[in-house]
């Protein structure tokens, strides 16, 4: 009895994760759901981001590491910066390059935010506008990024809209979350 209520607690646990860390996520108005595809306005955004020329799942980890630095404490005034969600992994259609990005809590403003020790990470105002998303679980690899965004190019194109972005990966959870709890989207910026 006591091996399965062990299980039992540590499975609540992990399903109740993202609901116990409540994490600021960017705001979007909900403009149309189809099935497991959605169409939003994004307000603006500031975002700490940088560029990483490397294979997908080295720049995505390099790149989180530069901009966790920043938000740690890593900036001109020392300053801690609440951690947000999603992780964004701007895929861009040259090879080997991504620019790797986290939303700056809506409590600051621009010129609020402190300068980042590191060069290679910039603040910026990430206007995404009008998006189609696609959700999916487990982890975010490449192939399957690729899978969900071939998903997602095909309901735009079925749906009149034309794409006006590389896609983007968002990927909600810690590195530690298992796969069944995990929520990643593929964002493509519409008009």
């Amino acid at each position: 009895m006591p091996r399965s209520l062990f299980f039992t607690t540590v499975i609540i646990l992990l399903f109740l994760q993202n609901s116990i860390m409540a994490i600021e996520t960017p705001n979007f108005k909900l403009i149309k759901k189809e099935g497991e595809f959605e169409i939003r306005e994004y307000e603006p955004m500031i975002i700490a981001m940088t560029k990483v020329k490397s294979g997908y799942r080295e720049a995505s980890s390099t790149g989180f590491r530069r901009i966790a630095n920043y938000i740690f404490g890593g900036n001109q005034k020392q300053m801690e910066i609440k951690m947000t969600a999603p992780v964004i992994t701007d895929v861009p259609n040259v090879k080997g390059m991504y620019d790797i990005l986290f939303v700056m809590p809506s409590q600051h403003k621009f010129d609020d935010l402190p300068i980042p020790d590191d060069d290679n990470v910039e603040l910026k105002v990430k206007e995404l506008g009008k998006t189609a998303v696609i959700q999916f679980g487990g982890w975010a690899t490449e192939s399957r990024a690729t899978h969900y965004k071939e998903k997602l190019e095909q309901f735009i194109k079925n749906s009149g809209y034309e794409i006006n972005s590389d896609y983007m990966v968002a990927q909600y959870n810690s590195p530690w979350a298992l796969p069944p709890f995990r929520r990643n989207e593929i964002i493509i910026m519409i008009k």
